[in-house]
């Protein structure tokens, strides 16, 4: 399988691949390339209605640039903690932000996450959000306004009084919860309009049957949600003492 970054050529086959309706997996399958490479590709210039082959490869051969210049003006950063490759994290960062907006979060909503995510802290200020991301501030506190709305990261201060935004298990729990929350008001919502358009109606039986639906739904995600919180935030008990002594034999 071929490594290194993508050709025009293998851009512009990307490009007729979407055109064709084909899947991620079909055009990697094509050009012998994984299945992520071509998603990052083509979630980064623009998805799929929008990549255009031209303009992504001179995108990338710009940003290429923009890290040599930054390598020649840092040329004493310091190595990455645990022995990490630097390249690789800046990758799987990239990886991991591409799965974000696939999954619905807004692009520069899911670089903030991401970068929160991959943090050994756990959280990140807004002035290192924008030193590591190289955006404005603007772009931050819009991004961290819209993930605390969704209840994706919380806000804390630390001991210099700075606002940090927090990603932990508990965030996660907690933003499962809202979205079971917001599925069962849509339930409850659909299930209003069956009296409206009519018991027995094809559209009432239609908004019933949505209603039950996603009243499983949301169900279930609450209910999981709360199963894996108390089994990953419960504490194995303390094996017992084999040590004591067993009591004298007077038989």
């Amino acid at each position: 399988m071929p490594g290194g970054r993508l050709t025009q050529q293998e851009r512009q086959q990307i490009a007729l691949g979407l055109a064709d309706g084909l899947a991620y997996a079909e055009i990697a399958r094509r050009l012998d390339r994984p299945t992520s490479t071509i998603t990052r590709e083509v979630m980064r210039n623009g998805g799929p209605a929008a990549y255009r082959a031209d303009l992504a490869h001179r995108a990338t051969e710009h940003r290429a640039h923009r890290r040599r210049q930054a390598a020649r003006q840092d040329p004493k950063a310091p190595p990455q903690a645990y022995g990490r490759d630097a390249e690789a994290v800046r990758v799987y960062e990239e990886t991991l932000t591409t799965v974000f907006i696939q999954s619905g979060t807004p692009k520069m909503m899911a670089r903030v996450l991401a970068c929160i995510c991959i943090s050994d802290a756990g959280s990140l200020t807004a002035s290192e959000l924008v030193q590591r991301l190289q955006v404005s501030p603007a772009s931050v506190s819009k991004a961290v306004a819209f993930l605390d709305e969704q209840g994706m990261i919380r806000r804390e201060r630390d001991e210099r009084r700075r606002e940090r935004y927090v990603v932990d298990s508990d965030v996660w729990y907690q933003s499962m919860m809202a979205s079971a929350r917001g599925t069962a008001q849509v339930a409850e919502t659909a299930r209003q309009g069956v009296g409206i358009l009519g018991p027995g109606s094809p559209a009432a039986v239609r908004m019933e049957n949505i209603a039950r639906f996603l009243d499983f739904v949301s169900e279930s995600i609450a209910r999981s949600a709360d199963q894996a919180r108390e089994v990953l935030h419960t504490k194995p008990e303390p094996a017992p003492d084999d040590t004591t002594e067993p009591p004298p034999d007077n038989g």
